[in-house]
């Protein structure tokens, strides 16, 4: 398959951030959140679960909000002549090769794609998954929305996203962080990401052999999430 820009999905580099409706479970979680940063609290804060409130929701609200990071941050990319360079089976680390399964069944397909068209795929995916209301519902009756994110599909579905940011992240760090560095953004995409690893440390979302790849990001992060967590 060719990293043209003629085949990267259908409305590349659009992707509109997910909103939480006013007054649902998802938007009173995302609240915490905004009021314990807005107000200079911690990290360790901000991703703790607030009292009395459900884990699976809380993942479940932290999944989207973590999409619309990546996603706003990909978006500075997404028309860089640059990604035209990247090939099929080039990946990172060296020797990975990004493939994408498509349809079902006997109709199922694999192709192997470049490391933008992975991202572009993987954003789409996830936003599909959001924006299907059987999977994460998004509306006023909070005990039927806590029945679905408590499911066990539903945990599976959150690690899949959690764990295919974290690929995404990789391929930022590893083939665009010079571009975002001369945009100066590179302190955003380091306040991401550090988030999305004290969320992940805090809920342990990623394998560790998930990680390996990243370690000398990850390290000192976790290694900061532990020490603020001793105090």
């Amino acid at each position: 398959m060719s990293s043209s820009r003629s085949n990267l999905p259908t409305g590349a580099g659009t992707f509109q951030p997910l909103r939480h409706r006013s007054g649902t479970l998802r938007d009173r979680l995302h609240g915490y959140t905004k009021q314990t940063l807005g107000a200079g609290g911690s990290l360790n804060d901000a991703v703790a679960l607030p009292p009395g409130e459900s884990c699976a929701g809380w993942v479940a609200v932290h999944a989207i909000d973590f999409y619309n990071d990546v996603s706003t941050i990909w978006a500075v990319m997404a028309e860089d002549p640059y990604l035209d360079s990247f090939r099929p089976g080039e990946g990172f680390p060296s020797g990975v090769e990004y493939r994408w399964s498509e349809g079902t069944g006997r109709d199922a397909t694999t192709i192997s794609v470049s490391a933008p068209v992975y991202i572009e795929k993987v954003l789409q995916w996830i936003a599909d998954q959001i924006n299907d209301e059987t999977k994460f519902p998004d509306d006023d009756d909070e005990a039927e929305a806590l029945r679905v994110f408590q499911t066990p599909q539903f945990a599976a579905l959150c690690g899949q996203i959690f764990r295919r940011l974290f690929r995404v992240y990789g391929i930022i760090y590893s083939s665009f962080f010079g571009t975002l560095e001369a945009l100066q953004m590179a302190p955003h995409l380091n306040t991401c990401f550090k988030h999305f690893m004290f969320f992940c440390t805090e809920f342990g979302l990623l394998p560790e052999r998930e990680m390996e790849p990243l370690e000398v990001l990850v390290k000192p992060i976790r290694k900061q999430y532990h020490l603020a967590k001793g105090k």
